[in-house]
């Protein structure tokens, strides 16, 4: 590598660690602002309002072409094997397992994260949230804490309508399509799940809301450049919570099948 590209390179490398660090202090000083009062009420109820109302329709239609997609694919693949009382069983615990938290961190991040980063980088491009420190109004209290803790709540709500309407889908199409047995497609989650698996998606659901809201909010905060800038903080916001968004993921599932018996095995 030429000393140039080195040099680019190790200044790219530190931008990101940089980068990161500031936004792991903002994370932190996020998580005191939950411990401080007032807490504002007012701005979580419009805020969690907001977030429903721009990502349930979205979730729930994106919730049932993947619930089919599962139920098709893996109704195929168990037919192969020969274990087709199965077929509930892989295409429940995949919907309520993976595919709902991340497609509701997906829509979150989309719709509702997007927003966030859009209204707190206008109010950083005004001035406002300068005035507001200037003031002795903490903007992190203010602003960022309601829409976090909306967001999170937002998607552990969410989260069961996806998955409902997720099993619900792949349930029909298992049923019409692959002429699946509705008492076999019950009878075999039954076996195979448990409360645990449940529990899991909840838990990604909170921390995936939770981590779209902060980045947002982080990238809202930090916006320079005019409007051209709070744009260009959106796309960049949206792109960073999906790869955290599947990292986390790999976490937390990793963990799961670490700490949490599989039933059946």
């Amino acid at each position: 590598m030429v000393p140039g590209k080195r040099d680019r390179a190790t200044a790219g490398i530190v931008l990101v660690i940089r980068a990161s660090g500031h936004f792991i202090a903002f994370s932190l000083d996020t998580l005191r602002g939950l411990a401080r009062r007032p807490f504002q009420v007012r701005e979580f109820i419009q805020q969690a309002w907001f977030i429903s109302s721009v990502s349930i329709l979205p979730a729930a239609l994106v919730a049932i072409p993947f619930g089919a997609v599962i139920a098709l694919q893996l109704g195929s693949l168990v037919r192969q094997l020969g274990a087709q009382s199965f077929t509930g069983a892989a295409s429940v615990l995949a919907v309520v397992r993976e595919a709902g938290p991340i497609v509701t961190a997906l829509i979150i991040a989309g719709a509702g994260g997007s927003a966030i980063c859009a209204d707190l980088g206008a109010r950083k491009i005004r001035e406002e949230l300068d005035a507001m420190q200037v003031l002795g109004i903490d903007p992190i209290q203010r602003l960022v804490v309601p829409r976090v803790v909306a967001a999170m709540l937002v998607a552990v709500l969410l989260n069961g309508v996806v998955s409902v309407v997720g099993v619900s889908g792949g349930y029909l199409f298992n049923v019409v399509l692959q002429d699946g047995t509705p008492g076999a497609y019950l009878a075999s989650f039954q076996a195979l799940g448990q409360l645990p698996d449940l529990i899991v998606g909840e838990i990604k659901a909170l921390l995936f809301g939770a981590a779209a809201a902060l980045v947002a909010s982080y990238k809202g905060m930090n916006a320079k450049g005019g409007p051209k800038g709070v744009g260009d903080a959106v796309n960049q916001s949206v792109v960073i919570t999906f790869m955290l968004l599947f990292a986390l993921n790999f976490v937390v599932t990793a963990l799961y099948f670490q700490l949490v018996p599989q039933k059946g095995s």
